[in-house]
């Protein structure tokens, strides 16, 4: 190895978790060091890691530009006529690219003006918080330091009836690079993943099949919200087939062949392409010697705690690779907070109030508990709701499908849960988290004002309704 470098702080992985958690703490006066190994389209170094390059950012420029294209095509609802809409789909990949290649270069700017030193490649943890950086021509550095964060995200999971050719069975990343719409398109797992990849493609003229091995539709959102969106995005057009387990996919022919099974039996499909979006797991490939200390857990996770210590002082870890969801922004908070309380600060996360999104259209957006959650530990719960079909600023923009829901406590008032399908559910929903974070009540939103017309009135309407006092619906009677 070469000479030995020594920093306060190491991070390994610069996605959201990871880059943020190296700002921070060269921000807090901390010499910070950063190693990530990945590699944009260009060959160079690219960093944000899965969330810019492959993930969040480049599927929000296809679900926004697809979302454009389809809506050229119904103006004539407001009274405005176009001429022949067009696809240009190689343009629009590549504003994807130019989308990404300014933000991650953004992230580069950002290390150089706050003092991180940025080491392409990959790390290695050994005992002692000795990291080992090996660059992308397979030279080695030991680096030393006083906390190490590890910060190394995640990648698709494959499955053994699909084997991802990138080809015609692709994984979430090579579902943004199609070159052409297919007009068959499969998707296996109708999560967050599968369902925005399918909504893109379907939007720009793909028939899409959605395979689900669940019997039911998103589990984890709040049942009345879950049927709503399941209603919709079938209405759309996408065939989202629940019970369908996939037990065989081969590619001959320019088509994949895809055999799954329901309460029927072995079904058949064709089709040109066929996404795997069945999930994600932690990445910890070559992350950690066998003397390095720090545990994994029952399902591979890297073992912390609250604050996202591992059983070694000094080592932290953050992002997709421990606990809880996997998100963006929950690994950009976890990150910021480890590096304060290195710092000496006493920042915590408050992970009751973690925000989740998926990004279809309409948008689905919920924070905090749900009511099948709740009632099935015999809580006693209160719920309001509003539509957004009775909203002014819904309606005058015609995109009226959805509704807000608001789960609070019998007794206390206090909000518990807050689930939203509609209109910019991705905004709405942090007026929900700030008012999560302040303990505030049910009749605290109500008491609010809210600017009319617009739809963050669905939150208030939906808070007026807990109690039975919404002004704009009709209110259900009371037991």
């Amino acid at each position: 190895m070469s000479d030995q470098l020594n920093y306060e702080v190491i991070v390994i992985g610069a996605g959201p978790a990871g880059y943020a958690g190296a700002i921070r703490a060269a921000q807090l006066g901390l010499k910070t060091a950063c190693i990530d190994r990945s590699v944009g389209k260009d060959g160079q170094p690219s960093l944000g890691g899965t969330c810019l390059n492959w993930g969040c950012i480049p599927s929000k420029a296809l679900l926004d530009a697809s979302q454009k294209y389809a809506e050229l095509q119904g103006l004539d609802t407001f009274g405005i006529e176009t001429k022949e809409v067009r696809l240009d789909l190689p343009k629009m990949i590549a504003r994807k690219d130019a989308v990404v290649a300014r933000l991650t270069g953004g992230i580069s700017s950002l290390f150089q003006a706050n003092g991180v030193d940025f080491f392409p490649g990959t790390g290695r943890l050994l005992s002692g918080r000795r990291v080992v950086w090996t660059d992308h021509e397979g030279s080695t550095t030991e680096l030393t330091a006083e906390h190490v964060v590890l910060a190394p995200g995640s990648v698709p999971i494959d499955i053994d009836a699909a084997p991802v050719s990138n080809e015609g069975i692709v994984d979430s990343t090579g579902a943004l690079e199609f070159d052409v719409v297919p007009r068959q398109l499969g998707i296996i797992g109708a999560g967050v993943i599968g369902l925005e990849l399918g909504s893109v493609w379907a939007r720009l003229g793909s028939k899409v099949i959605v395979l689900e091995a669940l019997d039911s539709f998103l589990p984890m959102v709040d049942t009345r919200i879950a049927h709503e969106a399941l209603r919709t995005l079938r209405k759309q057009g996408l065939d989202i087939r629940l019970g369908a387990r996939v037990v065989a996919a081969t590619e001959a022919n320019d088509s994949v062949e895809v055999v799954y099974r329901d309460e029927d039996g072995d079904q058949n499909i064709s089709v040109e392409k066929l996404i795997v979006a069945v999930g994600r797991r932690p990445y910890t490939e070559n992350l950690l010697a066998q003397d390095s200390g720090v545990s994994l857990d029952e399902r591979g996770f890297l073992y912390v705690n609250d604050l996202c210590e591992t059983g070694v002082p000094g080592v932290f870890a953050v992002g997709d690779v421990v606990r809880g969801p996997m998100l963006a922004h929950k690994g950009a908070e976890e990150g910021v907070m480890v590096a304060e309380r290195i710092a000496g600060f006493k920042p915590l996360v408050n992970y009751t109030t973690v925000p989740n999104v998926i990004y279809t259209h309409p948008e689905i957006a919920w924070v905090g508990r749900n009511e099948q959650e709740l009632t099935s530990e015999g809580e006693a719960i209160a719920t309001g709701s509003f539509s957004f079909g009775a909203s002014g600023r819904a309606l005058a923009a015609n995109d009226a499908e959805g509704m807000v829901k608001i789960v609070a406590d019998a007794d206390s008032d206090q909000i518990l849960g807050v689930h939203v399908i509609g209109p910019h559910a991705s905004e709405l929903i942090a007026q929900a988290v700030i008012a999560m974070e302040f303990s505030a009540s049910a009749e605290d939103l109500g008491l609010t004002m809210f600017a009319h017309p617009t739809l963050s009135e669905a939150v208030h309407e939906a808070a007026l309704a807990v109690d039975g006092r919404a002004i704009h619906t009709v209110n259900r009677k009371k037991k």
